[in-house]
């Protein structure tokens, strides 16, 4: 991690630990908004106005916080306008990485070989871990804002007058409904399986996994009448939430993190969900398995040898095809 700007110590995936051994999520540290005007968002400062061009989304293709905010810039017609680049899956002693993995690049930018100089440009003084995703204004030459909840938001609503879209991710008329699911989506499922895999107790893991099985069984029953999506026939932001933890659950979580108790394939409307959710082009295009297999088990605490399963593999562009 970084402290005072310098990088002090190889990468490690537990960022800390409480006295149980649950691991503790590390928050975000630039929260700053782009807004249609420019004017300050919820948190941070103003100045961030909705630009073509103006800004930079760094994404590791693993990282399902990362992968959230690729689904709403493919969803509401960002591409063109906020380019991205995308690093490698290999979590190096020195973290996220530039470089030539098949479908990583390196930094158009500023040339960084490791995404903690972007920090360190950022706040020369940062302390703290460098994570993906990275929203870069070219203009100002700093981190907007590093929060994948935060940025999701704003690609649903700051961009709306330079690209209409068609989807509505947050409507209004579900906000509060949404809030309430996105918060037990993240405390049980999207990080329950990184408290089960990074646990170091005994206790704190079987605390974790049993939470993870409850809201599988819960999600479960609630798309168990045939609605397509979380809240019915539309697509919100808490079902790419879900999808961006079942899209790797199967193929990581289930082995590596030892969330074994039963894989998405045993839930079949959770994997109708999921399907569905391949189905749409501009979700399956920011899917890449290979990077998300290759990145998980390149974790040496938890896999030393570094081997990589063959299986599974599901393929999204068949589904999307279909």
């Amino acid at each position: 991690m970084l402290i005072d700007g310098t990088w002090t110590a190889n990468w490690h995936p537990v960022q800390a630990k409480d006295s149980e051994g649950r691991f503790v999520r590390q928050t975000s540290s630039f929260r700053n908004w782009i807004t249609p005007d420019g004017s300050p968002g919820p948190t941070g400062t103003g100045g961030f106005k909705a630009e073509a061009g103006r800004y930079h989304l760094y994404v590791a293709l693993i990282c399902p916080w990362a992968s959230r905010t690729l689904i709403a810039r493919s969803l509401n017609g960002l591409t063109d306008l906020i380019p991205v680049t995308v690093l490698e899956p290999f979590l190096t002693d020195e973290g996220w990485r530039f470089g030539d993995f098949p479908g990583a690049s390196r930094d158009p930018l500023m040339g960084a070989r490791h995404l903690h100089e972007i920090y360190t440009r950022a706040a020369p003084s940062y302390t703290g871990r460098a994570t993906v995703p990275v929203l870069w204004d070219k203009a100002r030459g700093t981190i907007v804002n590093n929060e994948s909840a935060d940025i999701l938001r704003m690609f649903d609503t700051a961009f709306a007058g330079l690209a209409p879209s068609a989807y509505a991710l947050y409507p209004q008329g579900r906000a509060s409904e949404i809030d309430a699911l996105n918060a037990w989506l993240y405390d049980t499922l999207n990080n329950g399986v990184y408290k089960a895999g990074f646990a170091t107790s005994q206790r704190a893991y079987e605390e974790a996994v049993t939470a993870v099985f409850d809201a599988l069984s819960r999600l479960e029953a609630r798309l168990s009448d045939g609605r397509a999506f979380l809240f019915g026939d539309r697509l919100t932001e808490s079902d790419i939430r879900l999808f961006v933890t079942t899209v790797r659950f199967d193929a990581a979580y289930h082995g590596l993190f030892k969330t074994n108790l039963s894989r998405i394939a045993d839930h079949p409307h959770l994997q109708r969900h999921l399907d569905r959710m391949l189905r749409i082009p501009e979700v399956a295009a920011t899917v890449n398995m290979t990077h998300i297999k290759t990145g998980y088990y390149s974790i040496k605490a938890l896999n030393p040898s570094g081997i990589v399963p063959l299986g599974p593999m599901p393929d999204p562009a068949r589904l999307a095809a279909e």
